[in-house]
């Protein structure tokens, strides 16, 4: 059983660091330490290789688009606007309405054009919750470049519906990760709302 376990985690090693870099990530981002942003591109640089190698060519594409916004995330939280917050970090806020509308136009847009890739040219099964969880993979990832609280929350969602997606293929590692993933999500969004309330 060991030789089986070792061998597996061997021939999968690209993916299983990944995977654990991924955790690592996630906790990173919930104390809001600037090695959320190495972490998440070497994430992505694995993962996009693993996609690459196993044909899932629309999950390398997000794949590349983690490396530029966490390359852009970096960035921002070393060097973006720091006056609210006496030049520490950035701060943690909310978004405001308008925000939202702009958020909420860009991720339908996104979710339109990812479903009509994925109806016309793949062969998917779960073409609208698969360009639902991207999009909104998109935007979150776009909003914790930004330090806005609310991409927790579209997290939890998101996390969730991929466990219930994985379930579907049955894929039980990978639902099991998404389930650390989604309490993982609902600890980071208890923490940068505490965070929220003393700067305020």
């Amino acid at each position: 059983m060991t030789d089986f376990i070792t061998s597996w985690i061997w021939a999968n090693k690209i993916e299983v660091l990944g995977a654990i870099l991924g955790l690592l990530y996630i906790f990173f981002s919930i104390r809001q330490h600037i090695l959320t942003w190495p972490t998440g591109l070497f994430t992505s640089l694995l993962y996009t290789a693993v996609f690459f190698q196993s044909g899932f060519y629309a999950d390398m594409g997000l794949q590349v688009y983690y490396v530029a916004i966490s390359i852009y995330g970096w960035y921002y939280w070393l060097k973006g606007n720091k006056k609210e917050s006496n030049g520490d970090q950035v701060p943690v806020t909310r978004f405001s309405r308008k925000l939202l509308l702009k958020l909420v136009v860009a991720t339908v847009f996104i979710y339109l054009v990812i479903l009509f890739i994925l109806i016309r040219f793949t062969d998917s099964t779960v073409p609208v919750m698969d360009s639902l969880t991207t999009a909104l993979s998109i935007t979150a990832t776009w909003m914790l470049a930004k330090k806005y609280i609310e991409h927790w929350l579209i997290w939890i969602f998101v996390d969730m519906v991929s466990a219930g997606l994985y379930i579907y293929k049955e894929l039980w590692p990978t639902v099991i990760l998404f389930i650390v993933y989604t309490l993982m999500a609902i600890l980071g969004y208890i923490e940068w709302k505490k965070d929220l309330k003393s700067t305020n």
